[in-house]
C-alpha cells in the first residue's frame, strides 16, 4: 500500500467519524427538542425510585444516543439544584444500557440480502431517502415538531452514511492485519488505545461504530474486539470529566460515579478476559460479526449495571468521600450552561426559578406590610436578606435568559424568553419597594411616630388593595393565567385613585391640625411606593397577557381599558372601587 493509499484511507476514515458525529449531535438534538421542559419534570418525580431512573435514563438515552450527554444533562441538574445526587444512580446505570442501542441500529451494515426490502434498508440506500423526507419537512412543514422529527431523520441519514464511509475505509485495513494481532495477543493495548481514542473524540458510539466497521470489513476474533468495547465505555467518561469543570461538588460526584461504574466494570472485565485466555485461549480466537460486537457492548453494559445495583449505598458513599465538601454551597443554586442544549429544559427550570422568585417576592411585600401594623426587627432582617436574594436571582437568571435568547429559538420560546426577562427586572423593582416599606416602618417605630386613627384606617384600607395586587398578579404569572392577569390593571387604577384621596385626605387633615408635615413626608413616601408597586404589577400582568399574542402592544391595550369602553373592565373597576372606598 503506498502512502496515497494510506492517506485516502485516514480521510475516509475521518470523514466518515465526521459524518458518523455530526449526524448524532443533530439526531440527538432533534430529539432532546421533541422532548420539552417536561423531562425536568419527569426526571424529579422517578429519582428517588431506582427501577424508574434506571427505565428513564435508558430511555432518554436511547433517544439522545449518548450517555455522555445524558450525564452531562444530569451534571447540569444537579449543579442547578432540580436533581440530588442520590437521585442519579438509577438514571446513570440505565444511561450505559442505553447507549448500546447505537450498535445495535448500525447492524442494518451487516444487511446482504437482494431483494427489495433487503435493498431498501441498506445505508447508502435507505439514508438518501430518509434525508429526502427529513429535509422535505424541515422546508415545507409549519410546525416546530414536525421541523424536529426532520432533523431527527436528517441526522439519522447522515450517522449511517458515516458509518457506511467507516466501514470502506476499512477495506485495506487486511493488509495490516498485525493491528489486528497484536490487539488480540494484548488486549491490555487495545483497552488502553481504545479508551485514549474514545476519551478524543468523546463518543464511545463512534469508537464501537469503527469496532463494527472492523469486524464487517477485514475481520477480528473476540479477544480484540472485546477490549476495544470496554476502553469506549471508559473513554466516553472524558466528557463527563469536562462538564464537571465550574461545577459544584454534588455535581462531580454525578460524574464520579460515572466514572467508577464503567471504570471498575472495565477493569472486573478484563481480569476475567485475561483469565479466560489463559485457561482456554483458543476460546476467543473465535472470528466476531457486526452483530456480535452488539452483543459484546450490550453485554457489558447490562451485566455491569446488575453488579453496581446492590452496591448503591457504597457507591454513593464512595464519591462522597472522593468529592468531599469543603465550606458551605451556595444558598441558591442557579441554571447551569449545560441546559442550553435542552432549550424547553432551560426554559422549563427559568421559569421555576422566575416562580420561586415571585414567591418570594410575594412574600416580601406581605411581610413589610405587616411591620406597617407591628414593627418586628427580625422580620425587618428577613426581609433583607430576601431583598438581596432576589437582586441574585434578578442577576442570574437575567444574565442566563439573555445566553439562552442569543440561541436558537422557535418564535414563541424567544417570545416567553422574553416576557420572562422583563418579568423578573418588575419583580425586583417590587421587592426593592418592599425593603422601601420596611424602612418607613423602622424611622417610624424610631421617631415614635403615629398616624391619627383615620389616616391608619386609610392605610389598612389601601395595604389591603397592595395584597390583592400583588397576590393576583404573582398567581397569574406563575400560573400564567391570562384570566386572572386582567384583573390586575382595573385595581391598579383603583389603588392610582385612593393615593390620591389618601394624599388630598392628608392635606384636609395637615389644615386642621389633626397631623403634622412629619407624618405627611412618611404617608406620602409610603403611598409612592404603594403606587410604584401597582405600576409593576400592571406591568407583569401586561405580560402574562402577551401570551395570547406575541404582537400585542402594550401602551395600545392600556390606553383601551382606560377609556372604559371595555365592559369587563368597567365592572372589575366598580367592583375594586367598591371594595376599597373610603
Amino acid at each position: 500500500m503506498t502512502s496515497t493509499d494510506i492517506l485516502s484511507m485516514v480521510a475516509l476514515l475521518l470523514g466518515g467519524l465526521t459524518f458518523f458525529l455530526f449526524g448524532m449531535s443533530v439526531m440527538s438534538g432533534g430529539l432532546e427538542q421533541m422532548a420539552g421542559g417536561g423531562l425536568e419534570r419527569t426526571l424529579k418525580k422517578v429519582g428517588k425510585n431506582d427501577i424508574l431512573g434506571f427505565s428513564l435514563g435508558a430511555g432518554i438515552t436511547v433517544a439522545i444516543q449518548s450517555s455522555s450527554a445524558m450525564t452531562v444533562m444530569l451534571v447540569g441538574l444537579v449543579n442547578s439544584g432540580i436533581l440530588a445526587f442520590a437521585d442519579t444512580f438509577g438514571m446513570i446505570m440505565g444511561s450505559h444500557v442505553g447507549t448500546t442501542l447505537t450498535a445495535w441500529i448500525l447492524t442494518l451494515n451487516a444487511n446482504t440480502g437482494s431483494n427489495f426490502f433487503m435493498v431498501l434498508l441498506k445505508p447508502m440506500t435507505f439514508a438518501p431517502i430518509l434525508a429526502f423526507v427529513g429535509i422535505a419537512m424541515r422546508m415545507f412543514s409549519k410546525k416546530d415538531k414536525k421541523k424536529k422529527l426532520g432533523d431527527i431523520f436528517i441526522g439519522f441519514a447522515i450517522l449511517m452514511v458515516g458509518m457506511n464511509m467507516m466501514s470502506d475505509s476499512m477495506a485495506d485495513v487486511k493488509q495490516y492485519s498485525n493491528i489486528l494481532t497484536l490487539f488480540s495477543n494484548s488486549p491490555i493495548i487495545a483497552f488502553v488505545v481504545s479508551t485514549l481514542f474514545t476519551g478524543v473524540i468523546q463518543s464511545s458510539a463512534a469508537t464501537v461504530a469503527i469496532v463494527q466497521a472492523l469486524a464487517l470489513s477485514v475481520g477480528m476474533d473476540y479477544s480484540a474486539a472485546i477490549p476495544l468495547v470496554v476502553g469506549a465505555n471508559i473513554g466516553t467518561c472524558m466528557t463527563a470529566l469536562i462538564s464537571s469543570i465550574g461545577t459544584n461538588k454534588n455535581a462531580k460526584r454525578v460524574v464520579a460515579m460515572h466514572v467508577y461504574t464503567n471504570a471498575i466494570g472495565g477493569v472486573v472485565c478484563m481480569i476475567a478476559l485475561y483469565i479466560v485466555m489463559m485457561f482456554s485461549p483458543d476460546l476467543l480466537k473465535a472470528p466476531i460479526s457486526i452483530f456480535g460486537v452488539a452483543v459484546v457492548h450490550s453485554l457489558f453494559n447490562i451485566i455491569n449495571t446488575i453488579a453496581f445495583v446492590p452496591f448503591k449505598k457504597p457507591m454513593i458513599r464512595l464519591c462522597e468521600k472522593t468529592v468531599s465538601k469543603s465550606g458551605e454551597e451556595e444558598h441558591i443554586a442557579f441554571l447551569d450552561e449545560r441546559l442550553f442544549n435542552n432549550v424547553p429544559l432551560a426554559i422549563s427550570e427559568c421559569k421555576r426559578l422566575a416562580t420561586e422568585m415571585a414567591t418570594l417576592v410575594k412574600g416580601n411585600i406581605l411581610d413589610s406590610l405587616k411591620m406597617l401594623e407591628n414593627y418586628d426587627e427580625e422580620l425587618g432582617e428577613k426581609i433583607k436578606k430576601d431583598e438581596s436574594i432576589v437582586d441574585k436571582y434578578e442577576d442570574k437568571l437575567g444574565t442566563y435568559l439573555v445566553r439562552l435568547s442569543a440561541g436558537s429559538l422557535t418564535d414563541n420560546d424567544s417570545h416567553y424568553v422574553a416576557r420572562m426577562l422583563h418579568g423578573i427586572g418588575d419583580f425586583e423593582r417590587i421587592s426593592d419597594h418592599a425593603l422601601n416599606i420596611r424602612d418607613l416602618s423602622k424611622e417610624m417605630f424610631e421617631k415614635q411616630i403615629v398616624f391619627s386613627a383615620d389616616a391608619q384606617k386609610e392605610i389598612t384600607n389601601i395595604s389591603s388593595a397592595i395584597t390583592e395586587i400583588i397576590t393576583i398578579t404573582v398567581d397569574s404569572f406563575i400560573n400564567d393565567d391570562t384570566q386572572m392577569a386582567s384583573h390586575v390593571e382595573p385595581l391598579e387604577q383603583v389603588i392610582d385613585k385612593l393615593t390620591d384621596t389618601l394624599k388630598a385626605n392628608h392635606i384636609n387633615r395637615l389644615q386642621k391640625g389633626d397631623c403634622t408635615i412629619e407624618l405627611g413626608f412618611v404617608l406620602s413616601d409610603l403611598l409612592t411606593n404603594y403606587e410604584r408597586i401597582s405600576d409593576h404589577c400592571s406591568n407583569l400582568a401586561v405580560f402574562t397577557m402577551q401570551l395570547k399574542s406575541d404582537k400585542l402592544d402594550a401602551h395600545k391595550y392600556l390606553n383601551s381599558l382606560k377609556t372604559m369602553e371595555n365592559q369587563e373592565f368597567a365592572k372589575d373597576f366598580n367592583m375594586y372601587d367598591n371594595k376599597y372606598s373610603i
